[in-house]
């Protein structure tokens, strides 16, 4: 069993990770990924063993709190903007309190005036006493901090808010100490109050966060795009009436009208009218689409010229719109692999932190430097590693990365696609509908005789009563030329040869060189330009009139537009490029070589495509497959990366990690593209979130000290642990300015 949840209460990749820890040992537990950015939970589960309740109250237990995400629960931001407007009201209360406490504690420092009541030097406990009073509403306003953080002491998983709890605690308890020392007549101690620490600690911090959770916003808005896509209401025919109904109310079967200028509310099929149709939302793809009867439309689209009625086939979350947007969601909250290298470091750096700042200020402290310095060092070590920014890292990095690639027709399913994208070496191209169209289509006519129109006439009149794909492109050849077609008097197809027609008391024979033999019809003279045809990849079809030989037409399947670019951009990359079909060798050939791809498998059957990827993959290759039909989905399965083309079918679209909406296979370049940038970015991030504890941590300690260099302030840490939160937030979003280079 699989389920979605959300978990509250989390601050950074040690609360992440404990929620990991402690629901992967509960028995029937298979899987648990916990994602610190969306603060999604993907669990898989024995439901035999667990129920919803038991995870929940694991999860509560450890500290946290959770809710299942159900299929109809709509994505609402109210609670997000409710978090941002309380810690911005934080922020205000406790600059109000914290402003006033930092001049009476340090502007005299400077020569800053102070009333004679609160002088140090005139009246010490007096200048104790209103630091204790300005710093106790700072402390109230941030006892999230506290209680979170003692919390996961408790539970024995201490996280952020446990350094910073510890740490202001510290302070504001030396304060306290120095003021009943103070009350003993040692007013030396009025220079010795920690109190301006703790509450600057807190307001940073809280301004961290604030600015955190005001980026993390910014890193969801293609999700947020997309759902606003969609319209709020549509307009059904009800018995010849039209009435307008909210979307919800929308059902199956039911006939909408459609405006020009408006959008599509459902998908459906047109069944009456024509029309041009804006599907960018959906493909990326600008230029409008034809839509006639019987034509398949999709919700959230944009009537651009006619005025047409479609019956509704999806609605609710089984739209295309909602599809994309579950598999965007669905991405953003999983977790990549290099993810779990974060993890790790995580679930063991709080502690680590804690004992480091023990040793170290006890060893200050036993070297003779007193009290006051081996608590500035303790609180400058909790504070400055704090390890949010190691927690934010992959995930948002991961967020903005889909959301792009959605944005741009490429939807990635995962963030193990994601990642595992920029790895491979090797793409696996299908042939028919991924290089090329899929739709014959007649390329050469050859004629003996008559002209190219009247061949063209009868052989599409007599292809009228075929059903065979070859036949069809004769007919669309005859028909886009505007030929009027005669009249069929009989008809018999011969399976593996052509056809035998009889039109205007003509016998009309059109086949292959087999049907020719049969009925003794001399093809000499069109034999040179028949072989130059095939050795094209062309499927060239005799045609007799008769008796006698009339021509010859060629039919092909045509490469895409983009087929070639595409090639030629992956070997930029340094990959190879493998074509896999069930056509002859001659005809894959050909295509191959038009396209400059490096390897051709051909004559391959359906049940061997999987096969022949693992083997280029027990090769030592990454392997990405990409396909379209039912007959591609086993090796879509098989390759390291699926990439499935939008167009195809839904069996291979269910099982590739990969969809190309646009059924464009240069995207097929930028989904690499936008792995090797992600993973980039990753990469950094991490490089900034280790080296800054890495370096930190050490001058918090004092060590640069110890040799004659600076001394770290909490206040300063308190910033810097902020900053290293928001600046990895920041670089992920320069994702969102990726663009492919083909």
């Amino acid at each position: 069993m699989k389920k979605d949840f959300k978990v509250t209460g989390m601050t950074c990749a040690a609360c992440s990770s404990r929620v990991e820890r402690v629901l992967s040992k509960m028995e029937g537990v298979t899987k648990a990924e916990v994602n610190l950015a969306t603060e999604d939970l993907h669990i898989d589960y024995d439901d035999s063993k667990l129920k919803i309740q038991d995870i929940i109250g694991k999860i509560e237990k450890a500290g946290y709190g959770a809710y299942e995400v159900k299929e109809d629960t709509k994505i609402d931001d109210t609670d997000k903007e409710d978090a941002i407007n309380s810690l911005k009201k934080r922020i205000v209360l406790s600059l109000v309190f914290a402003v006033p406490l930092l001049y009476i504690s340090m502007g005299h420092m400077m020569g800053a005036p102070l009333p004679s009541i609160i002088d140090p030097m005139k009246n010490a406990m007096n200048f104790a006493l209103i630091q204790l009073i300005l710093v106790i509403p700072v402390m109230i306003v941030g006892r999230k901090f506290f209680i979170g953080g003692f919390k996961n002491i408790v539970h024995l998983s201490p996280n952020m808010d446990s350094l910073i709890a510890i740490g202001t605690s510290a302070a504001f308890l030396y304060g306290i100490y120095a003021i009943v020392k103070i009350a003993g007549g040692d007013t030396h101690f009025s220079m010795d109050l920690y109190f301006e620490s703790g509450a600057t600690i807190l307001t940073l911090i809280t301004l961290g966060k604030y600015l955190e959770a005001k980026t993390k916003g910014k890193t969801s808005e293609a999700i947020k795009k997309l759902m606003g896509l969609a319209p709020k209401k549509a307009t059904i025919i009800v018995d010849g009436v039209e009435k307008v109904i909210s979307i919800d109310e929308v059902k199956v079967g039911d006939v909408i009208l459609v405006k020009p200028g408006e959008k599509l509310p459902v998908d459906g099929e047109i069944v009456e009218g024509t029309t041009t149709i804006d599907e960018s939302m959906l493909t990326g793809e600008s230029i409008p689409i034809d839509k006639n009867i019987g034509d398949k439309v999709f919700g959230a689209s944009i009537n651009k010229f006619g005025m047409f009625k479609y019956k509704a086939t999806k609605v609710g979350k089984d739209t295309a719109l909602a599809q994309i947007i579950k598999l965007v969601e669905q991405a953003q909250g999983s977790k990549a692999p290099i993810a779990k290298m974060a993890d790790i470091i995580s679930g063991y750096f709080v502690p680590t932190v804690i004992t480091l700042a023990v040793i170290s200020s006890i060893v200050w402290a036993i070297s003779g430097k007193g009290l006051e310095f081996s608590l500035t060092i303790f609180i400058a070590v909790l504070v400055i590693a704090c390890p949010c920014a190691l927690g934010l890292a992959t995930p948002t990095a991961i967020m903005v990365g889909t959301g792009k690639g959605a944005e741009n027709g490429i939807l990635i399913k995962s963030g193990v696609a994601l990642e595992g994208a920029h790895k491979i070496n090797t793409v696996v191209f299908d042939k028919t509908g991924t290089i090329t169209e899929g739709k014959p289509k007649v390329t050469d006519i050859i004629t003996k005789g008559l002209s190219e129109d009247e061949l063209l006439r009868y052989a599409s009149s007599a292809e009228k009563g075929s059903e065979h794909p070859l036949g069809e492109a004769i007919v669309v050849a005859g028909v886009e030329r505007g030929l009027e077609l005669f009249e069929i008097e009989s008809f018999k197809s011969v399976p593996g040869e052509g056809i035998v027609t009889l039109i205007n008391d003509k016998n009309i024979l059109i086949g292959n060189n087999k049907l020719m033999k049969n009925n003794n019809i001399d093809i000499n003279s069109v034999e040179n330009d028949v072989k130059l045809l095939a050795s094209q990849g062309k499927t060239p079809m005799y045609m007799v009139i008769d008796g006698t030989l009339a021509g010859v037409i060629a039919v092909a399947d045509t490469l895409k537009a983009n087929s070639k670019k595409a090639v030629e951009a992956l070997h930029k990359l340094g990959i190879e490029v493998v074509m896999l079909t069930g056509d002859n060798e001659k005809t894959a050939q050909a295509i191959a070589k038009e396209v400059g791809i490096d390897k051709v498998v051909s004559d391959v059957l359906p049940g061997d495509k999987a096969n022949e990827v693992k083997r280029l993959q027990d090769e030592g290759k990454n392997v990405a497959m990409v396909g379209d039909g039912i007959n591609d989905a086993p090796a879509l399965a098989m390759a390291n990366i699926g990439i499935a083309i939008g167009s195809g079918t839904d069996v291979a679209i269910e099982s590739a990690d990969i969809v190309l909406m646009r059924s464009d296979i240069l995207d097929v370049v930028g989904a690499i593209q936008l792995s090797k940038a992600t993973i980039k970015n990753i990469k950094e991030n991490l490089g900034w979130a280790f080296g800054y504890n890495t370096l930190g941590i050490p001058v918090a300690m004092g060590i640069l000290y110890a040799f004659g260099g600076p001394l770290l302030n909490p206040m300063i840490a308190a910033f810097a642990m902020s900053f290293s939160s928001v600046s990895v937030l920041l670089n992920a979003l320069r994702l969102k300015r990726f663009k492919p280079k083909f």
